[in-house]
């Protein structure tokens, strides 16, 4: 059987999470359109 590929959670934070979309000008941009839209921003 193949299973698909697992990538690790801390691997994925340190892509995708919170603090990863701060240290982006564009990251940060995501993230006050999330706002904007009213949701909260999750971090994970």
């Amino acid at each position: 059987m193949h299973y698909p590929h697992k990538l690790s959670r801390i691997k994925k934070l340190r892509k995708v999470g919170f603090r990863a979309r701060m240290q982006t000008s564009k990251g940060r941009a995501i993230l006050n359109r999330k706002r904007r839209i009213g949701r909260k921003i999750k971090t994970r």
